[in-house]
């Protein structure tokens, strides 16, 4: 692994680590209506990304990126806000009615193994060995830091719809990353998220959908839309993009275990011997698949020159997955 690698492998685990950290902050959200939440979450995101971008250098080769999209790829970036997003999270909330938090947590952390299937597929290529072999060993260990508990037939419903929502956050944003980039990719999917949101909440929730949030939720939704939605997204799409999809999404095995560790910070469970021996599984899996122990086929080396050649110069076509 080369230094650009290494540098999209820091990014994709910074993401999923402010990710999991976040978890502690939903408590404080369960009252607040949930799509109501999740439009001014977005819609703050996206102004601070939209006001970034336009106070950037950049700004002409903006224009002439989104100006050189497709319909096709401006279809994908609102199916990716409704399936990654706004249906991921909904889906979530919705399990954990009738299941408990770790049957949809351990669903989802088989998402780098789909991935490790599915984008390989789509591209034409094989499933590499050691991505795949590291996802197993990544879904094993976010199962041992999280366990598994009870659950009736809506419960694993739901959850299976989260890891559809999950694989869909990665699997449809691939031809997106090169066209756009990271920062540019995460305004748009915001303000998209923003819109279908907040027209799902006024569908279902009328005017209380964004009721004025209490101190608590507002520092809630701030730290998701800063921390979570405007630093993780970038990190992790800029983190796609040099080491590519099905490596990107073995780091989010980092998710439940940010989360366990930072759970007991605010007295919310304990780390015993049976999380960190999950959690040192799913560091195994992220350096197994992420090709520390091993080099690159030909094929994927190709790949990783795609996205970094997107990085260094403006690429206006669309990518040729699409």
């Amino acid at each position: 692994m080369n230094s650009f690698q290494r540098r999209g492998a820091l990014l994709s685990a910074f993401a999923c680590v402010l990710v999991g950290a976040s978890f502690t902050a939903n408590g404080a959200l369960v009252a607040y209506p949930h799509a109501g939440g999740q439009a001014l979450r977005y819609g703050i995101a996206f102004a601070l990304l939209a006001l970034l971008t336009l106070l950037g250098t950049r700004a002409a080769a903006t224009a002439v990126r989104l100006r050189a999209l497709t319909g096709r790829l401006w279809l994908r970036l609102a199916t990716l806000a409704a399936t990654g997003m706004v249906g991921f999270n909904l889906a979530v909330l919705a399990a954990e009615r009738s299941a408990q938090p770790a049957v949809p947590g351990v669903l989802v952390g088989c998402a780098p193994i789909v991935v490790a299937v599915l984008v390989p597929l789509l591209s034409g290529r094989r499933p590499a060995h050691a991505v795949l072999a590291g996802a197993l060993l990544v879904a094993g260990g976010a199962f041992a830091v999280q366990g598994w508990g009870g659950s009736d037939t809506a419960g694993l419903v739901w959850s299976l719809a989260a890891l559809a929502g999950e694989v869909a956050f990665a699997v449809i944003a691939v031809p997106l990353v090169v066209p756009l980039g990271p920062r540019l990719l995460s305004t748009c999917v915001c303000g998209f998220a923003a819109v279908e949101a907040g027209l799902l909440g006024l569908l279902l929730d009328g005017r209380a959908a964004l009721r004025l949030p209490d101190a608590a939720e507002a520092l809630a939704l701030g730290w998701q839309a800063v921390a979570v939605t405007v630093v993780g997204f970038v990190c992790w799409y800029a983190g796609m993009q040099r080491i590519g999809a099905e490596r990107a999404t073995l780091f989010s095995g980092l998710i439940p275990v940010s989360a366990a560790l930072t759970a007991p910070l605010i007295g919310v469970g304990t780390f015993g011997p049976g999380r960190l021996a999950g959690s040192l599984l799913v560091a195994a899996g992220v350096a197994v698949g992420s090709g520390l122990f091993g080099r690159r086929t030909p094929g994927e080396q190709g790949g990783a020159l795609a996205g970094r050649a997107g990085r260094v110069r403006p690429v206006v076509s669309a990518s040729r997955r699409g």
